[in-house]
């Protein structure tokens, strides 16, 4: 019997077994076309995930190279962040396989991760004709060169109770989704709908389920790539970009997305002695800041008395300090900060 391998075209050779196309044959080297219906595997949803500690960087490839044995839809790539080291870019079908990934790595491999904010693929055009397909939002190249950008939306459909019908649409809307049908099935109702794919990676089922009491169910499929206006938001801490935080999104959700996250940002990175800004920009812009303050020594303490000149030489000195370390003095970023970008408010 025949041994056929459907999907991606792989090469095989041993004293009597040789792969050529899509299907392998035992005894001769034909090539032959896979079966009709069976398409390639595309991941349309991609993360980083990167270990807390540098030294399981190569127990984390080996895990995925493991996994991928079993799993033809996990693809992989590897990844070095500035700020996070080195790393790995996954490609899945969807959130709840990166879900199930995420959960094998640590119970199964006993791997500390960070994983950082799913985003979907991204189709370019540039002004000199050139295509390109980008995976994460630090690929972007320079706004002066893009012509277009394209970004893939879904058709989803949501059953719920009719009591939630209103409360549905809403979240839609919400997410620039777009309602197409309404009909009714009994006491339920069938919601079809429209929307950007990367407006449902982060939150969405779960303020699904809230809205509805746990009621509603979803399901969606890619229905292909449209223009929008989007742009980049980057994050920076005491100065420095951090790549692993850019997003996607559109022009018009960004000073909200920007606000939102420094804010968050402002709750986990740990306070320094030295004054921490905060900052979420498009392009050269900056839209959001906040600032974390720096811990404060009286230094003045043992003083009593005495001319006020010489708290003041005191508290100057200090402030030279300050801004000596300010310039030199980097910031830890913990793993929660990664965490935030997928509980959006």
């Amino acid at each position: 019997m025949p041994l056929c391998f459907i999907g991606t075209t792989v090469r095989v050779e041993c004293i009597i077994l040789r792969q050529e196309g899509g299907i392998i044959d035992y005894m001769s080297n034909i090539t032959v076309q896979p079966l009709p219906g069976y398409k390639e595997v595309k991941p349309f949803v991609y993360a980083g995930f990167f270990p807390v500690s540098n030294e399981d960087y190569n127990d984390l490839k080996e895990a995925i190279e493991k996994l991928s044995l079993s799993d033809s839809a996990l693809q992989f790539e590897p990844e070095n962040s500035p700020v996070l080291g080195y790393g790995v870019r996954i490609g899945f079908l969807g959130l709840l396989h990166m879900d199930i990934i995420r959960e094998r790595l640590e119970r199964e491999y006993n791997l500390d991760l960070i994983v950082t904010n799913p985003s979907t693929d991204y189709q370019v055009s540039l002004t000199n004709g050139e295509e390109l397909d980008i995976k994460s939002a630090s690929e972007i190249p320079d706004p002066a060169q893009i012509k277009e950008i394209r970004e893939p939306w879904i058709d989803g459909e949501i059953v719920v109770p009719q009591d939630y019908i209103g409360a549905v649409i809403q979240l839609i809307v919400a997410k620039r989704g777009r309602q197409k049908n309404l009909s009714y099935i009994d006491e339920r109702a069938l919601i079809s709908f429209t929307a950007p794919l990367a407006n449902l990676l982060t939150d969405f089922y779960d303020q699904l389920k809230s809205v509805t009491s746990g009621y509603g169910s979803f399901n969606y499929e890619l229905a292909g790539y449209q223009p929008e206006d989007l742009v980049r938001v980057d994050f920076y801490v005491a100065g420095e970009m951090v790549d692993a935080l850019s997003v996607m999104c559109h022009r018009s959700e960004a000073p909200g997305l920007g606000r939102e996250i420094v804010k968050k940002l402002k709750d986990v990175v740990p306070r320094q002695s030295f004054e921490v800004a905060l900052q979420a920009a498009i392009g050269g812009k900056f839209i959001a800041r906040e600032n974390i303050g720096a811990y404060r020594k009286d230094v003045t303490g043992y003083l009593y008395g005495g001319d006020v000149s010489r708290k003041k030489k005191l508290l100057a000195k200090q402030a030279r300090g300050k801004k000596r370390m300010k310039r030199f003095g980097k910031v830890d970023i913990p793993s929660e900060a990664f965490t935030i970008m997928l509980r959006r408010d």
